[in-house]
């Protein structure tokens, strides 16, 4: 086989290896239909572990460069991102969060056990419309820990998950902006705007983030972005990137959502600086509990720039909060007693090996 891992490179060994396969179905060398090797031979023949090579498989298969079929393997589809529709498959990013023998049951069943004592009958309350006082709390003084951003709890919307929080944004922001996204991005950031009737754009990325012609030709009032290692491209946005997206929401007078997903997990630095630290008067920052404890967690927040909570108020203080009460003080008491970011040491510890094969 003529694949090659280099491990001594800062690139991922999922890209590296998805980089050569798409080469070889993009210029013929693998006709459409043809089956591509199996993911345990190339784990065996590259020395990769099987996560990584589904990885770099599933990356292909979003982008229309291959096909899964059950049972039998990986096939070339027809290798132009512009056919990606026809072939695009259904394949959940494998995460370190999924693996079951990973998650502390027990810890986590101590800590039900310990709310049902503390709170009683009080789980069996209406949550406030923004989420329980005591988890904004908890995520206020986590983020200052964890992402060195200085919020107040009052700016921390709960929700059941990413996508409900994106259709929020539509609602406060307003659908007579343009909402950018990055492309490639996850297909379901634009399906959800676009369902709640905002109008996308996509925005073409280079090595660093978006591109800055791109990025300064655009009219969007709104840039969704997910800084560190955007899907599927894997670009994470450079330092001097993320300064530029903060500089252009002030000079136009748009928004960002920035979108933290799986940031948390960065094993070559503890804390990536966010554009919220940068511009917190026009970013909204969003992330979920899906990679950090695991994707049935349906819980996510967002914090709100100061200046947007009347306009929160007003035109959505009406509605109720997804995510039951209990979910919400078990998550609190997560955060609280140090569980959270023991388990996120843990996963690093384990991408960081993982990273190393």
């Amino acid at each position: 086989m003529k694949y090659t891992i280099d491990k001594s490179s800062r690139e991922s060994a999922y890209l590296q290896l998805y980089r050569q396969l798409r080469q070889d179905i993009a210029e013929g060398a693998y006709p459409p239909g043809t089956r591509l090797p199996s993911k345990r031979q190339l784990a065996e023949e590259l020395g990769l572990s099987l996560i990584t090579v589904e990885h770099a498989l599933a990356l292909l298969a979003d982008e229309g460069y291959a096909v899964p079929r059950q049972r039998s393997g990986f096939y070339a589809g027809p290798g132009s991102p512009a056919a990606a529709p026809a072939v695009r498959a259904t394949i959940p990013q494998m995460s370190l969060a999924d693996m079951p023998e990973d998650f502390p049951f027990s810890v986590l069943a101590k800590v039900m056990r310990r709310v049902l004592s503390d709170y009683g009958e009080r789980i069996l309350m209406r949550s406030p419309g923004s989420g329980c006082e005591e988890l904004r709390a908890e995520l206020a003084e986590y983020l200052l820990r964890s992402r060195g951003l200085h919020v107040r709890p009052e700016q921390i919307v709960v929700g059941s998950g990413a996508e409900y929080l994106y259709g929020l944004v539509v609602q406060l922001l307003g659908r007579d902006r343009i909402y950018a996204q990055e492309y490639p991005c996850y297909e379901t950031i634009r399906k959800v705007y676009e369902a709640n009737g905002a109008v996308c754009e996509g925005l073409r990325m280079d090595e660093d983030g978006i591109a800055s012609a791109a990025l300064d030709a655009s009219g969007a009032g709104v840039l969704h972005v997910t800084p560190y290692r955007s899907y599927p491209s894997g670009v994470t946005a450079t330092a001097a990137k993320r300064r530029e997206y903060a500089a252009w929401a002030r000079e136009r007078g748009a928004y960002i959502v920035e979108d933290d997903y799986d940031s948390e997990l960065s094993v070559s630095l503890p804390q990536i600086e966010t554009i919220a630290s940068l511009a917190p008067e026009r970013v909204i920052y969003l992330n979920t509990f899906s990679k950090t404890l695991a994707p049935s967690m349906r819980t996510g927040y967002m914090v709100l720039p100061e200046e947007l909570l009347p306009a929160y108020r007003e035109r959505l203080g009406f509605y109720s909060c997804t995510v039951p009460v209990f979910d919400q003080l078990v998550l609190a008491e997560f955060i609280r007693c140090g569980e959270l970011e023991r388990r996120i040491n843990r996963l690093r510890r384990k991408r960081r090996a993982e990273e190393a094969k």
